[in-house]
């Protein structure tokens, strides 16, 4: 059973990937870039992808590794738009996020 206790939705234990595209706004840019970033290792979901928009020229951020005892990650990859980037492990294991998802370098 993958439902949390109350049934209200599912255990973080159950989540294998994340993948998140930052909304526009300062508020937002925080809450993906900092405080689901914890929120999230802390967790201990084994990858968190990141698609910014606001980041530069874009960039997607690739977390894996997580470390609950720190609420941070292991290992932090981050590519600007255009260059592809390969989930490593999970179901999305091989998927590949680059042009054409993202568009091509800019800026």
């Amino acid at each position: 059973m993958i439902e949390d206790e109350d049934g209200l939705g599912v255990k973080a234990s159950a989540v294998a990937v994340v993948v998140e595209v930052v909304s526009p706004g300062n508020r937002h840019q925080d809450r993906y870039r900092v405080k689901k970033r914890r929120e999230y290792a802390r967790a201990g979901i084994p990858v968190y992808v990141l698609i910014d928009d606001h980041d530069g020229p874009g960039a997607v951020t690739l977390f894996t590794g997580p470390r609950p005892d720190k609420a941070d990650w292991e290992d932090i990859h981050r590519v600007p738009y255009g260059t592809e980037v390969t989930i490593p492990e999970g179901p999305a294991k091989g998927f590949v996020i680059g042009e054409a998802i993202t568009g091509p370098k800019r800026g």
